[in-house]
């Protein structure tokens, strides 16, 4: 038997002092076994104790919240006695070491989240960054991780409806793939993962045990050094097909009076889902691992324990109604095993070969998990930055130009092409637009708005605005479509929070996040938390993203950012002041990185979105689009691209102030497309509630901006459309 001592315990992640702290708590030394159940469950991955005491402090509720934080997932009410399930997570760490099975069970494991509480999935979104294009890995990964994506969500059949890519140096050693799924239940057919009732049977149901993924859930809470290749065992494999089974199986379950709770083995595998589900009911568990089904001989209580194979879930019965669920298991091809019961001992207790190879108390692989309060240092705000010199005689016609070729400007086609958008014939509005829709089927006015952002060079430059920011877009992004905003979920991607700067990125988000949160009532109710994004000590921008959702009353008022004809008038709505400081323009184009971001002022949110919302309800507008990076200019050539309809566009003429205005990238704006027979109704409207607008120009046949800088609709099409698919071939 291998010998547990200090040196172990630090090679398994935990710290001296958190070795000391085990002993205390079981009143000895941990075995093996042991020790590698307590390592899963107090790593950062499952045990947020970095985070905990900060994720206390968002805001979690509303009127239509049903489920916040703590489960698998959360769970809002959508009218009609339907709810709609949802949860984002990162799979980073394994996309980086192998992208295809990285990212695959990423998707994979997001959507037993959203199952596993009674819902079937209907939309897949994802975030995904990669290093600069000219890193030598970067092609490889982006082509891994897009597959992967595309070769799980394609073979369950839950369509890829929306999300972002984005390209930084920052993120050359630590990619982040962030997968988020919605799912739709009724009210009264929401499962949890409260254990309950002495003497229940435990189940275990799905596919087999393996060795893949073993410490996965502890490598996910490292840092990553040039050693990082070597951990491919600890990424685990995915098998959509098996998926597939198992999501039809446990929502055929969920018909029938036979569960008391439920749980996906995700992170930490068994350990992490019987601990849970016998946690958050107070109670023991009791587990005989002989009766594990394992694909692989000789697999030892410590490798069942901590494996991460995927497909698999835990569930407690109602005493006597075994055969009942085994039947519908077997129907569906799935390994079916009674594994143990539930008990009043409080503790997780394991045997294997008749003997007992753990037996620990509950609270102290749960409650009594670390929860660090670590030090921090707040970022100040920059100062500003004298940009007149750099930018007075600045070239609009090739600027403007670059901006659409650039990658993160460019057209996504190459990327969400590869996903299936469309199965489940569900999906109203494909992806490329503000946010993505999906009809609630068997409803024909009903659907639910997605949508997921982030805006890191903002984080890094000031992160409480940041945060702040990441949260207004995604709610800018629902008003855009016509969609009451509702909840969000989010995946905090940072860097090493032993590093007081990096805490304090992360505290900055989270107080900026609270802000926003609270003044438009659009609560966080389920997220992931994902540190140690660093390699060799280098860490990646602060990166909170932030999946919201909305519902839509009316499908058929749902707007989109196409122009629709031409002769149309062109308002923004929403007051710009131009700034440039961490914009597109600034960040990519000019390599000038320093500044603040730009202000917010969230009164102008909530009364914008508010507006948009009504005018969209009222049937006063044709398009909608928000203005976000790369600022109006792309605003505009995004709905002109998207339509094959120009724009006729009103600046001001004076050199600066025209860079200012096409490129700022002021918060809190839309452009909206309305024609002539509304035009004075919507103005009345909005004067009526004291919102900023402007008409600035005219769609058209052509894009003219001011008469002198004329471009050709389909050659910017072009440029537009072809940096993924050369840069891919």
């Amino acid at each position: 038997m291998t010998e547990v001592n200090l040196d172990l315990a630090v090679q398994h992640g935990l710290t001296p002092e958190e070795y000391e702290k085990i002993k205390v708590l079981i009143g000895r030394n941990p075995n093996f076994t042991e020790l590698g159940i307590f390592s899963a469950m107090w790593n950062e991955h499952c045990s947020y104790k970095s985070s905990r005491v900060w994720l206390g402090t968002l805001p979690t509720k509303n009127d239509r919240v049903i489920q916040g934080p703590g489960e698998n997932a959360g769970v809002i009410d959508i009218d009609d006695d339907d709810v709609a399930i949802f949860k984002i997570e990162s799979h980073n760490h394994p996309s980086f070491i192998e992208p295809y099975q990285g990212a695959a069970t990423g998707v994979g494991g997001i959507l037993r989240d959203v199952f596993t509480m009674g819902a079937r999935p209907i939309a897949n979104l994802n975030a995904i960054r990669f290093g600069s294009p000219d890193h030598p890995k970067t092609k490889h990964l982006l082509n891994g991780v897009v597959a992967g994506i595309a070769g799980y969500g394609n073979c369950i059949g839950v369509p890829t409806v929306g999300g972002e890519v984005e390209f930084d140096s920052c993120y050359d050693g630590n990619i982040l793939v962030n997968a988020m799924n919605i799912g739709l239940a009724k009210k009264d057919k929401v499962f949890y993962s409260i254990a309950s009732g002495v003497g229940n049977p435990v189940i275990y149901v799905g596919s087999k045990t393996g060795r893949d993924g073993i410490h996965g859930a502890s490598m996910a809470s490292q840092e990553f050094d040039l050693d990082s290749e070597s951990k491919k065992p600890t990424v685990q494999v995915g098998d959509p097909f098996a998926e597939k089974l198992l999501l039809e199986a446990c929502l055929e379950l969920m018909q029938t009076d036979t569960i008391v709770s439920i749980q996906d083995m995700g992170a930490a595998g068994l350990t992490s889902s019987s601990v849970e589900m016998a946690s958050k009911g107070n109670i023991g568990i009791e587990l005989d691992l002989n009766k594990v089904p394992c694909r692989e001989t000789g697999m030892t209580p410590y490798e069942m324990m901590l494996s991460e194979s995927q497909e698999r879930m835990l569930i407690v019965l109602k005493t006597g109604k075994e055969k009942e669920a085994e039947k519908i298991f077997k129907k569906w091809d799935l390994d079916f095993s009674i594994i143990g019961i539930l008990t009043d001992s409080k503790n997780l207790t394991l045997k294997y070969d008749n003997k007992t190879v753990c037996d620990v108390p509950i609270s102290a692989l749960a409650d009594e998990a670390p929860k660090y309060e670590r030090e921090w240092i707040e970022i100040k705000k920059p100062e500003h930055i004298d940009l007149e010199k750099k930018l007075d005689n600045i070239n609009l016609e090739q600027t403007i130009k670059n901006l659409l070729s650039h990658p993160n400007q460019a057209d996504k086609s190459w990327v969400w092409e590869q996903y299936d958008h469309m199965v489940m014939c569900d999906t109203a509005q494909f992806p490329g637009g503000d946010a993505a829709v999906i009809r609630v089927h068997g409803n024909n006015k009903k659907a639910i708005a997605a949508t997921v952002d982030c805006t890191p060079r903002y984080c890094n430059s000031h992160p409480y605005t940041g945060g702040m920011q990441a949260v207004c877009e995604t709610y800018r992004n629902l008003c855009s479509v016509g969609a009451e905003p509702i909840a969000i979920t989010n995946c905090l991607n940072f860097g090493n929070p032993e590093k007081p700067e990096i805490m304090g990125q992360f505290v900055g988000v989270i107080k900026g996040m609270t802000e926003a949160c609270k003044k438009l009532n659009y609560p966080v109710i389920s997220g992931n938390v994902s540190l140690y994004n660093e390699t060799n000590g280098i860490g990646i921008n602060p990166t909170p993203t932030i999946g919201g959702v909305g519902l839509i009353k009316d499908i058929s008022k749902v707007k989109s950012s196409r122009f629709k004809n031409k002769n149309n008038n062109i308002y923004i709505i929403g007051k710009t002041i131009g700034h440039l400081e961490q914009s597109i323009l600034c960040y990519d184009l000019l390599h000038l990185k320093k500044g603040p971001p730009p202000s917010i002022d969230l009164n102008d949110e909530l009364k914008n979105g508010e507006a948009i919302r009504l005018i969209i309800n009222e049937n006063l507008i044709e398009s909608c689009h928000d203005i976000s990076s790369g600022g109006l200019i792309l605003c505009l050539l995004e709905m002109s691209i998207a339509s094959q309809i120009g724009f006729e566009l009103n600046t001001i003429k004076k050199s600066l102030d025209r860079v200012k205005f096409l490129f700022g990238e002021d918060q809190s704006r839309y452009i909206v497309e309305v024609d002539d027979q509304n035009k004075n109704s919507f103005e009345k409207k909005l004067a009526d509630l004291n919102i900023y607008f402007k008409n600035i120009g005219k769609t058209s046949e052509k894009i003219n901006i001011d008469d002198d800088l004329k471009f050709d609709l389909q050659e910017l099409f072009e440029l537009n459309k072809e940096w993924f698919y050369k840069y891919n071939n």
